[in-house]
């Protein structure tokens, strides 16, 4: 894997030639991937099963969820055993053999890494309660409560205070950012920090290309844990504000780069919420934490706080146009991006980005893979958006898995909503949205299994959506994804579209339109609305279109509802 080649682009932009910005990376939800030992969850042998579909798609990088041992209170980002492999995934044997099946086929494999803090099952936190004494105690966060009450007001992701009382001590407690179930990491303390990059580092030998790391804006918190004003209806406030990109954060990052990423020809990928664009150069800069960043600014648009479903926004296509050309200029200027429309925490982008329902199918499917496919960055794309799963309706609470959405529903009737409100508010944002049973065809559990009732319910429209109708189908939603890798990736505009400069175009309201510049000019163009819009006359070579034609009426093109173009531009017009 050959690393940082400069080159200079037709731009006048310095651009260092690196692996993982030529990738197109899949993100793989193992339990709700493919069951191959029908016992009702996915599994490892049921990716190894599936990877002649990804090679056909194209895909070069897999992002695996966790499937390191766990209880799985949180669907295995509560670790119990980092170097462990969960019996219900499979053994370290099939990861083994995973691997390399998918090396045969030139993809390589990235895991999560979740090091904010493990399960409450895991051995560290088990000695911690047994013995005060133990080493253990300080790898974690405990304090003392006042006056018969938790030691401060802050609030956890997942609702209620971040503190739990030990059960064998009266007045103490112990901090959690997450559920009550994954106590925090005391990154305070090198011993631990010590343990954490040998853990990393005996993957990285064992052949893995690299990690996506969870939540690692929360390993710093302000040490004086003290209280903030209120923010809701509950008395508490959100940890956000005292535990998420706190000063003193860069010292655990730059370590934590140095004692492992740094040492091996891999890619490392932060989730990085709470990231200012001013500090972005210290994250994905040169010389920065990693080598890219997710970028929620655009991502939660649709909702005021990412984890308060019940704070809705009525956002517009011209908010969603800033936002992402607010996100690649600050990018661009510094490092390298990782787009995304879906991941496993998101709810499907066709339910969340297309206003028309009318449209929420293989129009705006496509339309939404082209408006993010060629942003400059590196595209991830999440299991079921290649075919256009949808989101659910549920219609009860019972139905749901994900904790997060178990704990927004009574938040959301706490903040004044009624019951209805409450489940309307979780069914368009669970994160089982995205963690259904993928559909692989027409037959009883989508083809997920053989007959085994899935761990979770199924969206119930796989007979009109599933892998198996499109991925011989010229016109499907799969075969747009193919052909959009294969611009991208292999045609003689790769590197305009790897490596060249953005640029955004002017368009009305409705359209998002922008350029990338290298050795040629590419414009894309999508009409993110249900009316026909106009712009100025498109000239120039059509790569990619979902629709037939495009309409000509004198000096401007009429892009029809949720209509996306991808075109090379006429040097005589650029």
């Amino acid at each position: 894997m050959e690393n940082g080649i400069k080159e200079r682009n037709s731009n006048g932009l310095m651009e260092k030639r690196n692996w993982w910005k030529e990738d197109v990376v899949y993100q793989i939800y193992p339990k709700s991937f493919y069951d191959s030992d029908n016992d009702g969850g996915g599994d490892i042998k049921g990716v190894t099963q599936k990877l002649p579909y990804l090679e056909e798609l194209g895909i070069t990088l897999l992002w695996i969820c966790p499937i390191f041992t766990s209880p799985m209170v949180d669907n295995g980002y509560d670790i119990s055993d980092y170097q462990g492999i969960q019996p219900e995934f499979g053994s370290m044997a099939d990861f083994e053999e995973l691997l390399e099946e998918a090396k045969k086929r030139n993809i390589s494999i990235i895991l999560d890494l979740v090091v904010n803090h493990s399960s409450d099952e895991h051995g560290w936190f088990k000695q911690a309660l047994r013995d005060s004494e133990s080493k253990y105690r300080d790898y974690y966060i405990f304090k003392e409560g006042k006056d018969g009450n938790p030691p401060n007001n802050w609030r956890s992701i997942f609702g209620g205070s971040v503190w739990e009382q030990v059960p064998a001590e009266d007045n103490l407690y112990y901090f959690h950012t997450f559920d009550k179930r994954q106590p925090d990491l005391n990154w305070e303390n090198s011993a631990l920090r010590e343990e954490i990059y040998a853990m990393i580092n005996w993957w990285l030998e064992k052949g893995i290309a690299g990690f996506r790391i969870d939540s690692i804006t929360f390993i710093k918190k302000d040490q004086d844990y003290g209280d903030v004003p209120a923010d809701g209806a509950d008395g508490l406030a959100s940890v956000k504000h005292k535990g998420r990109n706190r000063p003193g954060i860069a010292d655990f990052l730059a370590e934590l780069n140095q004692k492992t990423f740094n040492k091996y020809p891999c890619v490392s990928v932060g989730e990085a919420p709470g990231v200012t664009y001013d500090e972005y150069d210290k994250y994905i800069g040169e010389g920065g934490y990693f080598n890219m960043i997710f970028d929620f600014h655009y991502a939660d648009i649709d909702v005021e706080n990412g984890s308060e479903w019940f704070r809705k926004t009525d956002w517009k296509p011209k908010q969603l146009k800033e936002l992402i050309f607010e996100s690649q200029n600050a990018i661009q200027k510094v490092g390298w991006g990782a787009n995304f429309l879906e991941n496993h925490d998101q709810p499907r982008s066709i339910s969340k980005y297309i206003r028309d329902a009318a449209y929420q199918n293989e129009i705006g499917a496509k339309a939404l893979g082209t408006l993010f496919f060629f942003l400059r960055g590196t595209p991830y794309i999440y299991q079921g958006q290649e075919i256009g799963m949808k989101n659910f309706k549920r219609d009860t609470i019972t139905d749901f898995n994900d904790v997060s959405s178990l704990d927004n529903y009574p938040r959301a009737m706490l903040e004044g909503f009624t019951a209805e409100e409450s489940l309307a508010f979780v069914n368009q944002r669970s994160r089982d949205n995205g963690r259904t049973p993928f559909q692989w065809d027409a037959t009883k559990n989508a083809g997920f299994n053989e007959g085994t009732e899935p761990w979770l319910k199924l969206v119930g429209d796989h007979e009109e959506v599933n892998a198996a109708d499109q991925v011989n189908d010229p016109d499907s939603i799969f075969s747009f994804y193919k052909e959009m890798i294969q611009i991208r990736n292999h045609s003689p505009f790769k590197d305009t579209l790897i490596y060249g400069a953005f640029r955004p175009l002017e368009t009305p309201d409705d359209v998002i339109g922008y350029g990338r510049i290298g050795d040629e000019v590419i414009q894309i163009l999508v009409n993110m609305s249900n009316k026909e819009t106009a712009v100025e006359k498109v000239s120039g070579a059509i790569l990619l279109n979902n629709y037939e034609t495009i309409e000509q009426s004198g000096t401007q093109s009429l892009l029809k509802p949720y209509q996306a173009i991808v075109i090379r531009k006429d040097e005589e017009n650029v």
